[in-house]
């Protein structure tokens, strides 16, 4: 059985247009997938990249492009200036921690509600309010936003210096057990194709 080490950001618009298709992909494939949230930042960091707000005009405005273009591809809404971004993707990191690690919901809808809430519901996706509604709609015991913080800290913290020490430079970012590697919801198709034989 195949399975996944998917490594992304709660504040990551690329993250959003991934939607569920990882979820779709690992259910056609019977392959496992382990949530790792991540600070992007920090993985920027540390690897070369650069926070959006330092970045050239001409590489914000291609960004902004891109993102539009995007939400019509894939029909999905989107705000490119969401009313609470940048937040901090700690608490929703955490919970994403927690849910996992307690089980019995839908992983793939939590992620994607967070998300969600940020670039399609004008929510602060760092409000305690926001994320207990996200993992009771996933299925999950909303008091999982409560639970586990020390726990969620020091997974958050490792999920990063494992992501660096792994080659992950972005989100999100997908490496399969054969150590495959695929950076961007642009890669899911390279992702599926490989899960085939294909590629």
């Amino acid at each position: 059985m195949a399975h996944i080490d998917y490594y992304f950001a709660t504040l990551s618009p690329f993250t959003y247009f991934a939607g569920t298709g990882l979820e779709e992909i690992a259910a056609r494939h019977g392959a496992t997938v382990t949530y790792k949230p991540l600070d992007i930042l920090g993985l920027f960091s540390r690897t070369g990249g650069t926070p959006p707000a330092q970045r050239h005009p001409s590489r914000m405005a291609y960004r902004a492009q891109e993102l539009t273009r995007l939400a019509k591809k894939t029909g999905m809404p989107f705000n490119l200036k969401p009313a609470f971004w940048p937040f901090n993707a700690a608490p929703s990191s955490y919970a994403v921690i927690a849910a996992q690690q307690a089980g019995g919901g839908d992983m793939g809808a939590l992620v994607h509600g967070i998300l969600r809430a940020c670039w399609a519901e004008e929510k602060d996706a760092a409000d305690d309010t926001v994320i207990r509604a996200c993992l009771d709609s996933a299925g999950f015991d909303p008091a999982l936003a409560d639970s586990g913080l020390l726990v969620g800290a020091e997974t958050y913290a490792r999920n990063l210096e494992e992501a660096v020490e792994r080659g992950v430079f972005g989100a999100p970012f997908y490496i399969t057990d054969t150590d495959q590697r695929f950076w961007g919801q642009d890669r899911l198709a390279d992702l599926d194709a490989y899960l085939c034989g294909d590629l």
